[in-house]
């Protein structure tokens, strides 16, 4: 299994910027994929996760209003569209899978995923 997150860079407050998370080594069309983020001083925190059908999104409080998942399965890819970005927001973002199989409605819970890709740092300045 392999992850691969990346679109991070610097940002002022207020900017967007959208993530890419690319995948191999596994059947992506059957799993859901997650992001969390490692931001300064804090646990790694999830985001947000989409089914394999992109049927279905869950997100963190913090992250319902201007965060969005998204996939292209035909490319093998998870997207982070971020919006209206904060200082706060500055951490390394991760995705990340568990190999669950569900219905095309379902996401794993935030403690299953178990395989995780390199990050890519978004750094928001004031």
């Amino acid at each position: 299994v392999q992850l691969q997150a990346s679109g991070g860079g610097l940002v002022q407050t207020g900017g967007s910027l959208r993530l890419s998370c690319a995948a191999s080594g596994f059947t992506f069309d059957d799993y859901a994929i997650s992001w969390f983020r490692q931001t300064p001083g804090k646990e790694r925190e999830y985001i947000g996760a989409i089914s394999w059908s992109a049927k279905f999104t869950h997100y963190e409080d913090f992250a319902q209003e201007r965060f969005s998942v998204s996939r292209d399965n035909a490319k093998r890819t998870v997207y982070l569209q971020m919006v209206n970005l904060k200082p706060e927001d500055t951490g390394v973002y991760i995705c990340a899978l568990a190999q669950v199989l569900g219905n095309d409605d379902y996401v794993p819970p935030y403690d299953l995923y178990n395989y995780w890709g390199q990050g890519t740092l978004v750094t928001v300045s004031s």
